[in-house]
């Protein structure tokens, strides 16, 4: 990009603010061009400077981070990164701060990020994030569950398959509309969406109040069987192992992988390994190539994948990525991604 990318820190903590501002200025084509203590301060910086891309702390004093993003969602939408602490709290509030037109979150730096690995997530989360389609606060219909995909009996003798998704920026919503749409005894689905650590569970409780699958965070060892999702933990990457003709997930931690952790291409290439050809894989939403090559190993091995179309992404990076490699079978609209997951498991 010709230009640099013009940030806006707002947060109430004077460290968090300033450790910011040090740790974005290494990265290049990145400039923090303010700061501000309050959503106060923020409106006035905003007209003055015109950010490209804000950082918002959700837990302010004298007004808080969902009632500024309200307000400014509807008189003046900009990418906003939600940062927030690892709190059940602050997961859960950055959770409806997604739903209401935030498009990334990211976690404070402590004890389970450290500030290296925070910088790095948080320049690809503002670059993602920078130039992306928002969608209007008049269109956003955050918990209106869409119709869903009738059950089909011939899903019922699909147990040895295995749905794998992966998603990043405007991941969280794609991900409901699909999941949502799916059939409760729906092969037993792996889900990757970069997050960071707790925000997940949160993640997970909320799906499981909307889908006909249970949804849950995956546990090391939990097995992967009809009619349950597995949502990969934040800050851990999840495999997919098989022991006979039980299929499995493995949580570990490790490297940063395409910058994630959780990483798409983690999970995908242990798919194709261990499932191949029983796999129906996913791609969504999300800047970068995480998941494409993947994505490739999986339709070497025999998978049948579908990528979301450009016109439905938030952030047209991974499926485009897929799509360029040759690892994707069929493009599709994200409202009409689950009838066609169905249609295909039905046949295989």
């Amino acid at each position: 990009m010709s230009e640099d990318i013009k940030v806006l820190v707002v947060d109430d903590s004077a460290v968090v603010r300033k450790v910011f501002s040090e740790e974005l200025s290494k990265r290049k084509g990145i400039v923090v061009i303010g700061t501000a203590p309050d959503p106060y301060v923020a409106r006035e910086k905003i007209v003055k400077l015109k950010p490209d891309v804000i950082t918002l702390d959700i837990e302010m004093p004298r007004m808080d981070g969902i009632t500024f993003l309200k307000t400014l969602m509807k008189h003046y939408p900009l990418p906003v990164i939600i940062v927030s602490s690892l709190s059940v709290r602050g997961s859960k509030i950055a959770l409806e701060a997604l739903s209401l037109g935030a498009l990334e979150v990211i976690s404070k730096p402590g004890a389970a990020y450290s500030v290296g690995d925070m910088s790095i997530q948080l320049a690809e989360k503002i670059r993602a994030v920078y130039g992306a389609k928002l969608t209007p606060a008049s269109l956003r219909k955050t918990e209106n569950q869409p119709m869903a995909v009738p059950e089909s009996k011939a899903l019922a003798a699909t147990t040895n398959k295995i749905i794998a998704i992966g998603a990043s920026t405007g991941g969280t919503e794609a991900i409901k509309k699909v999941l949502t749409r799916l059939p409760g005894n729906s092969p037993g689905t792996v889900v990757v969406q970069h997050m960071p650590a707790r925000f997940t569970t949160s993640f997970a409780a909320r799906l499981n109040d909307l889908c006909r699958m249970t949804v849950k965070e995956a546990q090391d060892g939990d097995s992967v069987i009809s009619g349950q999702v597995l949502i990969a933990p934040g800050n851990y990457h999840m495999l997919l192992k098989r022991s006979g003709t039980r299929y499995y997930v493995k949580i570990k931690t490790g490297p940063l992988v395409n910058y994630q952790r959780p990483a798409v291409d983690v999970l995908f290439k242990s798919v194709a390994r261990y499932a191949g050809a029983n796999t129906l894989g996913i791609i969504l939403t999300g800047m970068g190539k995480d998941g494409a090559a993947g994505m490739l190993s999986m339709k070497k091995a025999g998978a049948i994948n579908i990528a979301q179309d450009e016109k439905s992404c938030i952030v047209f990076g991974m499926p485009k990525e897929a799509i360029n490699t040759g690892a994707v079978d069929y493009i599709r609209d994200i409202n009409s991604i689950a009838g066609k997951a169905v249609s295909l498991m039905e046949k295989v």
